[in-house]
């Protein structure tokens, strides 16, 4: 039988603590919503744009990754899909550190354009908006005839 106490002190014996996770059995629909708002930003660039997703950071042992990157005319743009976010300051920093990390020119912080999504938007407008210049209307625009969009955005799709 599986005790995890009695694991807990084997792994603690030798310097490792011991995590256990439990994830949902069943079809991932976390990850099937996320796919479907990549492919919402998919269908709407230009052909000559190239598009990877779940890039690693070129860092040695960095597990971070973005969810999608483009490459427009040599230039990288780092893409963050969040379906729902919750936390402004943890999702600032945490595009900021991989933005630096990964060298990127850009990001696209792509939201599922709901209406809690959209008072998210409005709600942090006042703080990001020199982090995010260009408007996300603009962004969309430029990437659907291959452009650079020449900053970062708030995408909602």
């Amino acid at each position: 039988m599986f005790d995890p106490e009695r694991l807990s002190m084997l792994f603690a014996s030798v310097g490792f603590d011991l995590t256990i996770r439990a994830y949902p059995a069943g079809t991932p629909i976390r990850d099937a919503v996320h796919l479907a708002l990549l492919g919402r930003l998919k269908a709407r660039i230009h052909p000559s744009i190239r598009w990877r997703t779940e890039v690693p950071l070129p860092r040695p042992a960095d597990l971070r990754g973005w969810d999608a990157m483009l490459w427009v005319v040599r230039r990288q743009v780092g893409v963050e899909a969040e379906t729902r976010p919750r936390d402004l300051q943890a999702l600032e920093r945490s595009l900021t550190l991989k933005m630096r990390d990964s060298g990127v020119d850009s990001v696209i912080l792509l939201l599922a354009d709901t209406r809690n999504n959209r008072a998210f938007v409005r709600a942090m407008a006042a703080t990001t908006s020199d982090r995010f210049p260009v408007p996300g209307r603009r962004a969309l625009e430029l990437l659907g005839v291959g452009v650079h969009p020449g900053g970062s955005s708030i995408v909602l799709l």
